[in-house]
């Protein structure tokens, strides 16, 4: 299977499209939710052969135009056009038939199923006699046709994330998608599984049969990949301009209404007293394997300390250990000179420990509870809040309100329910319920992952507040320029252990990095 000639034309649904002209095209796209105008006559176009950005803050109304365009939701006003011809869509299935498939941010895989089992899974073929060997063939061929890498006959959950995006994209190519919507494609990606990701996506531009819409939160990979890009805020368009004009300064005023600072100077805090000791710390994994070997360290009041590191090395088990929840196989952790190392979760809130969770939707909240309840999580056992058991819903619902306001979280009402919220408004309010209580130790597991310019620089100046308030701050993040700006401490971790602890004033990027994949760079000093 080779890619097409140049100029060649589509062999689907667009057919005598050819590239450069447009394929898909929305007109005054207007969407409402009860209190909301999620997206406000908007106009958008993708052209044949072209990665078109859509940018945006979180609940700019992004991701509800592309689940308008794919046929999940329906638009209260205006039209889609296909090829030129009107079309509507009564669900995904009427867009899937006219060549158009999405990829979502949130993974839509049976992890006990295989790879190959999980592509052709909904597949028009597949309720019919089905020759998996064939199937195979032609996926593999998709494989070598755009680069892509992964064992068919591997269960999902084996997969790295950057191997389920994979399958996510095959899935969508198997079944002859033209237009190709991808939602934050590299939100959960290493820095070595996103740069493979963008070789394919590049290699899906020059052929007719992919047309990639690119949705991304991640400017220098916009500036890097896009031809032109379409700026949302608050669900109405505020640019469209081609990529070479512009700026990751630029794009970030569109996107926020104001400049946004990128890089928080490190600030200096007296420091205090040890809060946190680990000390030889190791634990398993899920599957039984020691993922954590030998680590120690020490937070002290007013510093933030990085754990830099590509997924899948150990944060994992360290932040659960550390949180209560997960037991060591050896080693202490002493909070305040005491020791809880196997002491209750709540315990460990009690004592003046916040956690912040990787996971904001499954770990971090309870998606059908109200923003109110979502705060009485970190709350139900203060005695200023709950007595004898019974939770004071005036005073938490005053509480929420509160926070809401100061941290900014876009809602109708504290009553609302929180998978309604955005991304980046569900991190703000966990955020604001943890930061809210003054815990002496901050947990921050992957703050900023698939958050916007605005709610990254936001989230990361609450941590240096904390910091300043004399809070100790455990920081874990795949950003490495998050780390190198914040942490007063960094330590780079490779297959579960530390190895090295450098001032932050003295860190250096490069050492880092080769740290990170098990290196030592020869004749260099930390």
């Amino acid at each position: 299977m080779k890619p097409p000639e140049e100029g060649q034309v589509q062999k689907g649904p667009l057919k005598g499209i050819k590239r450069g002209e447009t394929v898909l095209e929305a007109r005054g796209i207007t969407k409402r939710f009860p209190g909301v105008v999620a997206n406000d006559q908007i106009y958008f176009e993708i052209k044949a052969g072209e990665i078109h950005a859509v940018l945006g803050e979180n609940g700019a109304g992004k991701t509800t135009l592309m689940n308008i365009l794919f046929g999940l939701y329906q638009p209260d006003e205006g039209e889609i056009f296909i090829g030129g011809k009107s079309v509507k869509f009564r669900s995904p299935l009427d867009a899937i038939d006219m060549g158009i498939g999405m990829v979502h941010q949130h993974r839509k895989l049976i992890p006990a199923h295989t790879v190959i089992e999980n592509i052709i899974l909904g597949h028009p073929s597949a309720g019919k006699i089905l020759n998996i060997n064939r199937a195979g063939d032609e996926i593999n061929e998709l494989c070598e046709r755009y680069g892509f890498h992964v064992d068919l006959k591997a269960k999902v959950w084996q997969l790295s994330e950057g191997e389920k995006q994979v399958v996510e994209i095959l899935k969508t190519l198997y079944r002859g998608a033209e237009v190709l919507i991808l939602d934050e494609p590299t939100s959960a990606l290493t820095p070595i599984e996103t740069e493979k990701l963008l070789t394919s996506i590049e290699a899906m531009s020059k052929d007719e049969l992919a047309i990639v819409p690119f949705i991304t939160h991640k400017l220098p990979i916009v500036l890097a990949i896009s031809d032109r890009v379409t700026v949302l805020r608050r669900g109405k368009v505020t640019a469209r301009l081609d990529t070479k004009d512009a700026t990751e300064k630029s794009l970030a005023m569109e996107m926020v209404g104001r400049e946004v600072i990128f890089r928080i100077e490190r600030t200096r805090v007296e420091r205090g007293k040890p809060i946190l000791q680990v000390e030889n710390l190791s634990a398993l994994s899920d599957k039984g394997v020691l993922a954590l070997s030998g680590v120690s360290f020490s937070i002290s009041e007013g510093e933030i300390f990085g754990i830099a590191g590509i997924s899948g090395n150990g944060q994992r088990e360290l932040v659960e250990v550390i949180a209560g929840l997960r037991n060591p196989e050896e080693g202490k952790v002493i909070l305040d000179e005491i020791d809880i190392t196997f002491s209750s979760s709540l315990e460990r809130w009690q004592r003046g420990m916040g956690y912040i969770p990787c996971d904001r939707i499954d770990v971090g909240s309870i998606g059908d509870f109200s923003l109110v309840e979502n705060t009485t999580m970190n709350y139900y056992f203060d005695d200023n809040y709950s007595r004898y058991g019974i939770v004071d819903y005036k005073k938490l619902r005053k509480l929420t309100e509160e926070i809401v306001s100061e941290y900014g979280v876009a809602t109708p009402s504290p009553d609302t329910q929180a998978k309604t919220l955005s991304g980046g408004n569900l991190q703000k309010l966990i955020l604001a319920r943890v930061l809210s209580r003054k815990p002496r130790l901050v947990i921050a597991d992957l703050p900023t992952q698939g958050l916007d310019v605005g709610a990254t620089e936001f989230v990361r100046n609450k941590l240096v507040e904390a910091k300043k308030g004399k809070a100790g701050v455990l920081l874990i993040s795949e950003d490495l320029d998050e780390i190198l700006s914040l942490s007063d401490w960094v330590a780079p971790v490779y297959e579960g252990k530390l190895m090295d602890i450098i001032p932050g004033e003295k860190v250096k990027r490069e050492i880092v990095g080769a740290m990170m994949a098990g290196l030592h760079l020869e004749g260099e000093e930390t």
